[in-house]
Order: structure tokens, then sequence, then C-alpha cells
């Protein structure tokens, strides 16, 4: 699927009279419930431009900074899932102070009507939008009947207990290392990316060589430990072995770090930028006595994650 055209800031919107299908959200993850609400939006695909509003930062970064959660993906990320997801324009607006003091009556007017030309808008049963919040669904249906675009209310999507899913939900489950609950709510497999970085060299000691992430990583960590995953690079998809943290064994690395040894596969990936996708927990981190016991749980463990890869590639 073709990237989406993308749209970045109030002053970027096309103005273009083309007619669009328009739902707003933060859209963190873009997880199955996002995906629900996209799968409706492009429903309208054949009359209407599929366009979905999001935002760079989580709202409360201005109107609760103190209490602002770690993204579940990056903003990059963020327009690329849309993407797949189906979505033909992504509108990014920065949520700073210009977008958070326009008022809701300024919001259909300039975003939805003037900038984007909707017709139809989907939003959720609590959207709430403009200044301080103060715009709801009525007040959305009626500056739609202002401004010639209908408003559809989607159905929040919930897994089979009843529970809403939510991005807080999966951050949960990220940073608890259960990353096979994530990827359930996901409908996918949680991703990081980043460029590999220089290491101790130690996995090429040992006989397992890996490419270590660190510092500036898009996706949220998950918890430390090892895990079954798949590492894509430039369109091609390993199976690895990935752990995570400071590697207590030796004890000299303080900054948490992905360190990822591909399966059957030895490439150079100094430099590189790979993506990282989380598959199962196998084991939490531990101190081993010396390298050669490391060595053999590193054996033990890829044993483990073939078997749990070649299940995940044929379920």
């Amino acid at each position: 699927m073709s990237a989406p055209e993308l749209n970045y800031g109030l002053d970027a919107l096309p103005h273009d009279g083309v007619a669009r299908a328009v739902t707003i959200g933060k859209f963190d993850g873009v997880h199955r419930g996002h995906r629900q609400v996209i799968k409706q939006l492009c429903s309208y695909e054949a009359s209407l431009e599929p366009t979905v509003i999001t935002f760079d930062r989580h709202p409360h970064t201005i109107v609760r900074p103190d209490d602002v959660p770690t993204p579940v993906v990056s903003e990059f990320q963020k327009v690329e899932l849309l993407g797949e997801a189906g979505a033909r324009r992504v509108v990014v607006l920065p949520f700073d102070n210009r977008l958070s003091s326009l008022t809701h009556e300024a919001f259909s007017a300039e975003v939805l009507a003037a900038g984007l030309s909707a017709s139809v808008v989907l939003v959720g049963r609590d959207f709430r939008y403009g200044n301080g919040g103060e715009g709801d669904v009525s007040t959305l249906r009626s500056e739609g009947e202002i401004h010639g675009f209908t408003v559809e209310v989607v159905a929040d999507y919930c897994e089979s207990g009843g529970t809403r899913v939510s991005s807080t939900m999966i951050r949960e489950a990220l940073t608890s290392g259960d990353v096979a609950e994530a990827a359930n709510l996901l409908g996918r497999y949680h991703r990081v990316r980043g460029v590999v970085g220089a290491g101790f060299q130690r996995g090429r000691v040992l006989g397992y060589p890996t490419a270590n992430l660190s510092g500036d990583l898009e996706g949220v960590m998950p918890a430390d430990g090892v895990y079954a995953t798949f590492v894509s690079h430039r369109g091609t998809r390993y199976p690895a072995a990935t752990s995570i943290g400071v590697n207590p064994t030796f004890g000299d690395v303080s900054e948490r770090t992905i360190e990822s040894h591909l399966l059957d596969t030895t490439i150079d990936l100094y430099g590189e930028v790979i993506t990282v996708e989380f598959v199962q927990f196998i084991r939490g981190m531990q101190k081993f006595p010396d390298s050669d016991a490391l060595a053999h749980q590193m054996g033990l463990d890829e044993g483990v994650i073939r078997t749990v890869l070649e299940a995940s590639a044929s379920a």
C-alpha cells in the first residue's frame, strides 16, 4: 500500500475542495480499535477521500504537562501505520497553543470545512474538541449542519470480555514484557525502530553477534528480558533473538539497549536503520557466573525462539 498524503500543520491544509471522509484522534499505536474506525472511514472511499486528523503529541503536553504518557509509536510510525490501515491522507496537527486556543466553532469552520472539505466526520461517543474541550458530538452535529457535513459516532472496539481497547492497556502490557498481549491488542506485533550503533562486540566473541539499538528509538521499549522477534532491514525480514537491558553478567553498561541476534544470517548492520518486531517474551534478564554460562543459556534461548517464530509464521 502506498504512503498516505501528509499535511503537517494548520497552514498546510489542502483547501482544494476535494470531498473527504474525516476522522479525528490521537491514534497512538494504531491498535485494533483504531483500525476498525479507519475501516469504517474507508467504506466511503468510492466517493470521499479517507482522511485522518491526528496530533504530533499528546494533548496533555499543553493541558496537563505533568501527566504525559509515553507514546506507543513515534509520529513517523503512526503516519505509516495509518497508511497501512487504509488512510489516503493524514493531517498531523501540532498540539500547540495555537491549536488548543481554537474554539470548537473555529475548528469546524477552518479545519473540517474550509481546510478539508469534509462531507462525513467520524468520531467516538466521548469526542471533545476546541478550546477547553468545550465541543462535543452535539456541537459537532450542529456545526455540520452549517458547513455541510454529517457526523457518525463510531462504536468502541472491545475485547471479548467487554474491555475497551486502549493505548494505555498496550503501554502497560509492553512495560510488563507481555508483548504477546500487546500484539493481540494492536492486531500486529509491536515495533521499535532505530539506527544500529557500536556495542562491546561481546556477542560476536560468544558466537552470537548482535545489532545494537540505544538512544533515540521510535516506539516504546518493552521491559527488560529476552524475546522472540523479527528484524526487518531494507525490505527483508529476519528471525531474531533479542535482549533488552543492561547485560548484568558484565555489569559495565548503564544504558538500556536492544541487542538483536539474527538467526542463520550474518550481515553488517552498523549505521543501518532496522525495525524490531516483538513476538513473545522468553525469559527475564539474569546475571550469569561467567561468559560460558551466558553463551550456554543463549543457545537454549535460541532453540525456544526458533520454535516460537516457526509457529508464528505458520499461524
